[in-house]
């Protein structure tokens, strides 16, 4: 018999050493495949607690990656709860653990962004100077 986990169970293995996704309706811990990923580690944190079904999905994952992810399986997620629940609106979070609270996750942009784009600019500038005055 399948074990059923609540959304927001899976939601507190977010960590590195615990770390539960969602994929459809399916339930994964891939605490120990997460050095192994090919894709990086970084990928599977941000992910970490959360549904990953369309990030995985987006992707386009092997048939290999795909038998792999349900060696992972621990359960199911009960969709019985409403997204109301799922997702507060303020800071404080209901949950059968008091040990368990709710933190902002930050929005990080990549630092490389600017770095790039200077680049780029760059490099057309020096085409443009090379046709422009040859």
């Amino acid at each position: 018999m399948s074990k059923t986990f609540t959304a927001a169970q899976v939601s507190r293995h977010n960590k590195e050493k615990d770390l539960w996704i969602i994929y459809k309706d399916g339930v994964y811990d891939i605490t120990k495949f997460l050095k192994e990923h090919p894709g990086g580690e970084e990928v599977l944190i941000d992910m970490a607690g959360k549904d990953a079904t369309k990030c995985f999905d987006d992707i386009g994952h092997t048939i290999e990656a795909i038998q792999l992810r349900e060696t992972f399986k621990i359960g199911t997620v009960d969709n019985t709860i409403s997204e109301e629940q799922l997702t507060p609106d303020s800071q404080e979070v209901t949950t059968d653990d008091e040990n368990w609270e709710y933190k902002e996750v930050e929005n990080k942009s990549s630092p490389w962004l600017p770095v790039i784009l200077a680049a780029g600019v760059l490099i057309y500038a020096i085409l443009f100077y090379y046709f422009w005055f040859s």
